[in-house]
């Protein structure tokens, strides 16, 4: 069976990875490369269309993390079919319009990929058939939104606006974790079909309250509800494309998508009742009164999108079946003709250099052809008949007029409907009046004219879709909008008519009501109020501002206190949390007390390897002044720690434990550049006893810990493990079975979290400016004999780390010990030959291979999901060779080069960065061992 539906969710992120690496292609081949994912998609989506209308819902299982309840599952039923569709369909067109929306100088690889990432995110969302699921692909929507919202990152308010989306809507994304764990726990599943049909059981549960509250927080936050509806306006910064992308089909209405999901499971309590509705209404109001005083054109567009969700918020709210049809149809609605609003605002300042109404007007003489579209698509935001926007409105009003049980609500609403009439309409007027008529227009920098043909095409697209809804909705929207409620009701599916006419009725009335208001309202503001010089602050925006200033204040003055600068204050520091934390479960009862069992008894080797520890300890604490040679004999130390790893028979902890000795005192040479030889006195004899009785505490907890790890019985878990390492994941070596299979998630978090070190400490330390603590005169002593050593020592350490990789599986080595041991010569070679030398001959990018390692390791985890097994399970083949015989291949090896490249390269990367330190601008470390007019070959900088 084909897989159709891993298929269309993989068709999007791997199409922004092909887009974001093909960066030589021109501007149109890399927007039509861009414009396959969501064409493809809708070839797709078409071929599962006639199941979907049949009722069937679609699925595809694959065990994931099955332990915590999380699977890849993937759902097209009605809603999410619709959806889809929304996402596919105006995706592509946006991508058309984006093809010649951005300029000569924006990226748009980067651009389209981002695009790319963002509808993969908005499909995984609306496709999960795992709430769990469904969180992931959520939080992926924040991140993706913020790169395009701050595609600009050299303006101000595109970077103000990207950290101010992702702040509010990353907030809701936790609330919305929290939401969904407790609606686990009341159902006992995070599957989305037994979720949704244990609807009685959540709403009989003692949590739901605070599920609800839980969930309702992160629908509000991303489709910007009352209160929390001002970082939309903010998002404006982003090009025009995004806007149009991210207020009709996707980031916004992922809220609205996710409260009519979770509607079966939710709704149905007067608790859903009253704070959905009022939170709908009052953003209804509160977006639409503010649209009204907004002179750019998209900052209106913004302000009618939060009221418009709000409307849809309302009408879930109000949750009777037709307020959900009436609910789904206006996303429909909305999607069409604010995309296409969005599109013709962008042709505005593409062609005219302005969205300032203030500058604008009589832009019909100029513009004849984007004035009629984007006057047609205003109309139907605006609620006008026969087109699409007139009948969900009518909707609106009618069960606005007719809420059971709730007469205050009810009588509420209805107000709320009417305004909300009267003001769609006023801001509606003002965005035709005062764009396309009147006087102007004024002080332009260039000749408004129209956009090239193919800008123009997916704004008629969707105008003609405006109109044909609105005259046919039967023959036109009725199946998809039966589709998407059917799969939300169910059973309680309502009859309605779609029909243009039916008859004189309230609803018509409040509709011609709320246009002749509406008209009333903007003519009478113009005649009353010089509308062009009232500005609007957004109190939002200055209680936000006002907060992040505050958290930067107290994470200053946190800073300055805890971390000042002092080595010690921070060691210190740590080291107490370390102990606190270890004997808070003794000092609250909540350990069992320590058994002191018998310990084995040593042999005189091992009594010998810890002499030797002990003294190489101990004369550290005597030399601790004389920094190099306290380095020299802790490294004695290290080493004795490997042999008794060899001793205990833990070959490959021996190798480890060796290899990070090795890398460790390179590090510490290189930073011993920049120290003084000898260490200062202590300031006080009460700080020196001070730190005698930290380092007591410190050393025998972890002193007690050790024995009684040594000391446990042998019927651990560890038992186990052995028996399973071979028949199941195809390995003999145990310890490299651990971490590449058994806890290879775990594995996979600790490279993730070493590259992000390693990039940190890269882009620290390539501006950093030191000056060498003390000067050599004359030139560098040269020392040719270790250099040739450690010149011929490559090969054969490259052999050496190339069969310790290969035979990890099975033996002592592995991904981990190979990139160490593969580092070691290079680390030798800077230390004695300088950064320069060893980069002219090896020239090698270790930013590009920790990228690389996490990308294959990523991968080789995915693929045994292709193969329905859980991410990161071992495959095993038997390669049948000529004159080699059997080859043994685990699948494994796949994710163990990712460590080993990680490996690598992420410790390569932080100590040739010690090497390629610029130095200080002083005239003293000019004369220094480091040239300042010399630059790296990896990283660029001057040295």
């Amino acid at each position: 069976m084909i897989p159709f539906l891993e298929i269309l969710l993989a068709l999007p992120f791997v199409l922004a990875l092909v887009v974001a690496l093909a960066r030589g292609l021109p501007r149109g081949a890399t927007a039509w490369l861009a414009g396959l994912a969501p064409l493809l998609g809708l070839v797709l989506l078409a071929w599962m269309t006639p199941s979907v209308l049949n009722g069937w819902d679609l699925r595809a299982d694959h065990a994931w993390i099955p332990q915590i309840g999380l699977s890849f599952t993937l759902r097209l039923d009605g809603l999410a079919w619709m959806f889809a569709g929304l996402v596919l369909a105006i995706g592509g067109l946006v991508v058309v319009y984006a093809r010649y929306y951005l300029s000569q100088k924006d990226s748009a690889p980067r651009f389209f990929a981002s695009l790319l990432l963002f509808m993969g995110s908005m499909l995984g969302v609306v496709l999960a058939g795992n709430l769990l699921l469904l969180v992931v692909f959520w939080e992926l929507t924040s991140i993706s939104s913020f790169l395009l919202i701050g595609f600009w990152s050299h303006r101000q308010d595109a970077r103000e606006g990207a950290r101010m989306a992702l702040a509010i809507t990353g907030a809701g994304g936790l609330a919305l974790l929290g939401g969904v764990l407790l609606l686990g726990r009341i159902v006992g599943s995070y599957d989305l079909d037994v979720v949704l049909a244990s609807g009685d059981l959540i709403r009989g549960s003692a949590l739901y309250p605070w599920a609800l509250a839980l969930v309702l927080a992160g629908v509000f936050t991303k489709s910007a509800q009352f209160p929390l509806h001002f970082w939309l306006p903010h998002a404006m910064a982003a090009p025009t494309p995004v806007s149009a992308y991210l207020h009709s089909a996707t980031m916004v209405k992922a809220g609205v998508f996710l409260l009519a999901r979770l509607h079966p499971a939710l709704a149905g309590t007067d608790l859903f009742f009253y704070v959905v509705s009022t939170v709908g209404a009052l953003t209804l109001l509160v977006g639409a009164w503010y649209a009204i005083f907004q002179h750019d054109l998209k900052g209106l567009l913004a302000y009618s999108t939060i009221s418009h969700l709000g409307l849809i918020t309302l009408l879930f709210g109000i949750s009777t079946p037709m307020a959900v049809v009436a609910g789904v149809f206006h996303i429909l609605n909305h999607a069409t003709f604010k995309a296409s609003l969005f599109m013709a605002a962008g042709i505005i300042d593409h062609e005219t250099g302005t969205r300032d109404m203030r500058r604008l007007g009589n832009l019909r003489h100029y513009m004849p052809w984007t004035s009629a579209l984007a006057i047609i698509a205003s109309l139907a935001m605006a609620g006008i008949p026969l087109l699409n926007g007139f009948l969900s409105k009518e909707m609106f009003f009618a069960e606005a007029l007719d809420i059971p049980g709730h007469r205050a609500m009810r009588d509420a609403i209805s107000v709320a409907a009417l305004l909300y009439g009267v003001f769609g309409v006023a801001y509606s007027l003002r965005f035709v009046y005062e764009t396309f008529f009147g006087d102007g227009p004024r002080a332009l920098e260039m000749t408004p004219h129209e956009p090239p043909r193919w800008m123009k095409i997916p704004v008629e697209v969707l105008v003609v879709l405006c109109v044909a809804v609105g005259m046919f909705p039967a023959w036109t929207v009725a199946p998809v909008l039966h589709a998407g409620a059917a799969a939300i009701l169910g059973e309680a599916m309502p009859d309605y008519s779609l029909a243009v006419w039916h008859g004189i009725n309230k609803p018509l009335l409040m509709s011609l009501a709320g246009i002749a208001g509406g008209i009333a309202l903007y003519f009478g503001l113009r005649r009353l109020f010089d509308l062009h010089a009232i500005v609007r602050r957004s109190l939002g925006r200055r209680v936000f501002r006002w907060n992040m200033e505050a958290l930067y204040g107290l994470a200053g003055r946190f800073t300055d206190t805890l971390a000042n600068g002092s080595l010690q204050r921070s060691l210190l520091c740590l080291v107490l949390a370390a102990a606190a934390a270890g004997a808070a479960p003794f000092v609250g009862g909540d350990a069992s007390p320590l058994q002191w069992r018998a310990p084995q008894p040593m042999p005189l080797l091992g009594w010998l390897l810890w002499l030797v520890l002990v003294v190489c300890a101990v004369w550290t604490i005597r030399l601790y002044r004389q920094r190099l040679l306290a380095v020299v004999v802790l490294g004695g130390a290290g080493l004795m720690v490997s042999l008794a790893f060899v001793f205990l028979s833990a070959p490959d902890l021996a190798l480890t434990q060796l290899m990070v000795e090795m890398v460790s005192l390179v590090l510490l040479l290189l930073g011993l550049h920049y120290l003084p030889p000898r260490s200062p006195p202590e300031r006080t004899p009460r700080r020196r006893l001070r730190d005698i009785a930290v380092a007591l505490v410190a050393g025998t907890g972890v002193g007690l810990l050790a024995y009684q790890v040594m000391t446990r019985p042998g019927d651990t878990i560890s038992g186990e493990l052995l028996a399973r390492s071979l028949p199941e994941a195809y390995g003999a070596n145990v310890v490299n079975v651990i971490l590449v299979d058994f806890r290879g998630f775990d594995t996979f978090g600790e490279i993730t979290v070493f590259a992000i070190a390693a990039l940190i400490v890269h882009a620290l330390l390539r501006r950093a400016r030191m000056a060498p603590e003390k000067v050599m005169s004359g030139p560098p002593i040269k020392l040719p004999v270790p250099a040739d050593l450690a010149q011929i020592m490559f090969p054969l350490t490259l052999t050496v780390s190339v069969f310790l990789f290969l035979r990890g599986h099975n033996a002592p080595g592995g991904g981990f010990i190979a990139g160490l041991v593969l580092a070691v010569p290079l680390l030798v070679q800077y230390v004695i030959q300088g950064a320069a030398s060893v980069e002219s001959r090896f020239g090698f990018d270790y930013v590009r291979c920790v990228g690389a390692g996490l990308i294959v390791a990523g991968v080789s985890g995915v693929a045994s999901m292709a193969f329905g097994v859980p991410f990161l399970t071992s495959g095993h083949l038997d390669l049948e060779l000529p004159l080699i015989g059997t080859v043994p291949l685990a699948s494994a090896i796949g994710f163990d080069t990712g460590v080993y490249l990680v490996v690598f390269g992420g410790a390569m990367l932080i100590l040739s960065m010690m090497g390629t330190i610029r130095p200080s601008r002083t005239r003293v470390s000019h004369l220094g061992v480091m040239e300042p007019g010399e630059r790296s070959t990896r990283t660029g900088e001057l040295r």
